[in-house]
């Protein structure tokens, strides 16, 4: 038998089409979260709620990483440098990409480094006083503070934290120096408060529990948290500062669109499931706490330009 061309034709159309490998529907394996804090923290029990309902999603096991080191740095860079397919990913805080780049040069991160996903926290950054502190608003304090420059002290988490940020913008706008002191974390800050070894401390809500012996001066925010209804806004008292501190689910940059479509999809239905919306109350997160992914890469833009403004007017060290 000779075997024509016109053989060869019609033998083709009966093979199987071969599927390339990049056109396998996502995902076809596990995936991993890299989270750049030690477990426990705040941030990390909001991607342990929301790993669980994205894993429904996806079909496929959604696993947190812990990689700690360099104040985010070291977890954060290691996402950054994955492939951009989908299987690596990072939950974290705005900073990374707005405050690492500047205050991490060596890490190699940059602004760019990452594809946002979608917005699933905004945390509310607060001033607390003891309750016996002669400060009952953010005026005295401004009146403390120049009478006694640099003589003021306040305790964040450490150096350029968002509440360290927060309070050089209030400090900023309100004229005044007042002296910094880190700690490790924001629950240090407030036993040195609670000693009567620093004046203030600067929180973010929810990653402190007990502040029942603590007086609230301020939240920074646009209105009054609902869980704190007696703390008034910087606003309120005549300070237009309201920091950001916001985040969420990122990807490396370069992830192809079908991916991070998928991606955002399941984080949205996980966002908004019991179990995620649960952990938010608990953690004092506001209603309206997710964003989409467009949304979420508005506000980063934002973000980045407003703490280059804030990180060249303070001292990093």
């Amino acid at each position: 038998m000779i075997i024509t061309r016109r053989h060869f034709a019609a033998a083709a159309t009966m093979l199987p089409l071969a599927t390339p490998r990049a056109q396998e529907a996502f995902p076809t394996r596990p995936i991993q979260v890299v989270m750049p804090y030690a477990p426990g923290n705040a941030t990390d029990v909001l991607l342990r709620a929301l790993a669980g309902p994205m894993s429904q999603q996806l079909g496929q096991p959604v696993v947190v990483i812990n990689r700690e080191g360099a104040a985010g740095a070291v977890g954060s860079a290691s996402a950054a440098r994955a492939a951009p397919d989908g299987y690596t990913l990072l939950f974290v805080p705005a900073l990374v990409a707005s405050v690492l780049p500047v205050t991490q040069a060596t890490s190699g991160l940059r602004p760019e480094s990452f594809a946002p996903i979608c917005q699933t926290f905004s945390n509310t950054m607060a001033l607390v006083v003891r309750r016996d502190s002669p400060f009952t608003d953010l005026r005295a304090l401004q009146a403390a503070a120049r009478a006694q420059p640099g003589r003021i002290t306040y305790g964040t988490l450490g150096i350029t934290s968002i509440p360290h940020l927060a309070m050089e913008q209030w400090a900023a706008a309100a004229g005044v120096q007042v002296e910094h002191v880190p700690y490790r974390s924001s629950g240090m800050a407030i036993t040195e408060l609670l000693a009567g070894r620093i004046d203030i401390a600067a929180i973010v809500l929810g990653t402190v529990p007990g502040l029942s012996e603590t007086r609230m001066l301020t939240i920074f925010d646009a209105q009054r948290h609902p869980d704190f209804p007696q703390a008034p806004t910087a606003l309120e008292q005549g300070f237009d500062v309201q920091p950001a501190s916001f985040g969420g689910l990122f990807a490396p940059a370069g992830t192809p669109e079908a991916v991070l479509a998928r991606l955002e999809a399941a984080c949205a239905t996980a966002a908004n499931s019991e179990v995620y919306r649960t952990t938010a109350r608990t953690g004092f997160q506001p209603a309206d706490y997710f964003r989409p992914r467009a949304e979420f890469a508005r506000r980063l833009r934002l973000d980045v330009d407003d703490k280059a403004a804030v990180l060249r007017n303070i001292r990093l060290n």
